[in-house]
């Protein structure tokens, strides 16, 4: 689409492509949330939006991501790719930003549905937002955290070689829950081999970019 190249843009690692979601994907990213995202239970995210039943689990996913479209722009913005496998939707791994012509400074959030997890997949997600971000959109410091009970996502993030960058408390489900910060710096990150970003010149103006920084 000449006016919003986004959908052009795309990150592929030895497994996977990140991309930016056609109508179609963001219909079976959908159907992974109302097949089930965690165990019952546990909540690992701040917003309790998989508290819901599966019909209304599948449509505010799409809803969360048409809001992303509409909200983006280089003073904000949030690309929440979808990320598959042997051509299936398995889940989406998120990068937002605030402010990020001066600040140079990512978050990311992710989830993958509960019947693909356990084969790494977040570990390889995460690797090609990093790469995305450092090496595609030349980003200082990638942020990201996850609440205390949430093991999956904090070893995701160990292994990515993030370090710790304090704690914060919330109020989750009517009580207190811990999240723990992190921070990558660039200069820390160490890059996945085989991974590549594909058609992210043309959207470096909605990112407030001019260049292109070294994608490989």
């Amino acid at each position: 689409m000449r006016h919003w190249p986004l959908f052009d843009l795309s990150v592929t690692t030895p497994r996977l492509e990140l991309r930016y979601p056609s109508l179609a994907d963001l219909d079976e990213l959908a159907e992974r949330a109302a097949e089930g995202v965690h165990e019952t239970g546990t909540m690992p995210f701040l917003v309790p939006w998989t508290d819901a039943e599966p019909e209304e689990r599948a449509r505010s996913t799409v809803q969360y991501h048409f809001r992303q479209w509409a909200e983006f722009g280089p003073a904000r913005w949030s690309v929440d790719f979808v990320a598959v496998l042997a051509g299936q939707v398995v889940g989406t791994q998120g990068v937002s930003a605030a402010d990020f012509p001066v600040l140079r400074e990512v978050k990311s959030g992710s989830w993958v549905g509960q019947r693909f997890q356990g084969r790494g997949l977040g570990t390889e997600m995460r690797a090609a937002m990093l790469h995305l971000a450092f090496a595609g959109l030349g980003a200082e410091y990638a942020t990201t955290e996850a609440f205390e009970d949430n093991p999956a996502s904090l070893a995701v993030t160990e292994k990515s070689g993030y370090r710790d960058d304090g704690v914060t408390r919330h109020v989750r489900r009517g009580e207190v829950a811990v999240t723990r910060r992190f921070r990558l710096a660039r200069t820390n990150w160490t890059p996945m081999e085989g991974v590549r970003i594909h058609g992210l010149e043309a959207c470096l103006p909605l990112f407030g970019l001019e260049k292109l920084q070294r994608a490989e």
